[in-house]
């Protein structure tokens, strides 16, 4: 993702990757922020209007599952 915005604006690609870190950092100091996501045991904070990260904690391992645009369907559908 951050190669496909960086073709069009560098500057935006370098503020989304930033923001996309440090919501995966607060997560270190709040393992349960977001709301509970679609996936039973995970959550989902929307560190972006347009973007969801989806994650789950088991113990003392985050486990970052997805970080998905709010366009796409998610969780996808199991065929």
């Amino acid at each position: 993702m951050w190669n496909y915005i960086a073709k069009e604006n560098p500057r935006a690609a370098v503020q989304i990757d930033q923001l996309f870190s440090d919501a995966a950092a607060r997560l270190a100091e709040y393992p349960h922020l977001g709301r509970p996501d679609r996936i039973s045991g995970t959550r989902e904070p929307i560190p972006h209007d347009s973007y969801r990260l989806g994650y789950e904690v088991a113990g003392e391992t985050f486990w970052s599952l997805a970080l998905v645009h709010t366009s796409r369907r998610w969780p996808p559908e199991r065929k």
